[in-house]
């Protein structure tokens, strides 16, 4: 009479891993069972640090404003130069707001709009 135990292949590589392990630790060889414990979980955790980052990243140096020329509101980055998607006007993007760029020697003047009053004879 024979007996046979059979396992679902899942828990037949967990319960190779758990006598692996048993058995370093027998022998003594438990920093190595570390060693690796500890490479999986900086492997876990290093993509977490890295979407962390790229958000704060992003937190810091994407600029969310509106055209001047236009006013389309619009997002680039920090210290750069890029254009208006909606007037493609060249602009420059410093201190949290966009500017326009002018090429060298010419005046750049904003209008003001002024309000008058009808006069009736």
């Amino acid at each position: 009479m024979s007996l046979r135990f059979t396992l679902n292949p899942t828990l037949r590589f967990w319960f190779s891993v758990l006598l692996v392990t048993w058995l370093l630790g027998l022998l003594g060889l438990g920093w190595l069972v570390q060693s690796f414990l500890v490479l999986f979980f900086i492997l876990m955790l290093t993509p977490v640090l890295l979407f962390a980052g790229l958000q704060l990243w992003l937190r810091w140096k994407l600029v969310t404003a509106a055209c001047p020329v236009c006013g389309f509101e619009f997002s680039s980055l920090n210290n750069t130069q890029t254009q208006c998607p909606a007037c493609a006007e060249v602009l420059r993007v410093r201190d949290r707001q966009f500017q326009r760029l002018a090429p060298p020697g010419t005046v750049d003047v904003q209008a003001v709009e002024v309000s008058h009053a009808v006069i009736e004879d």
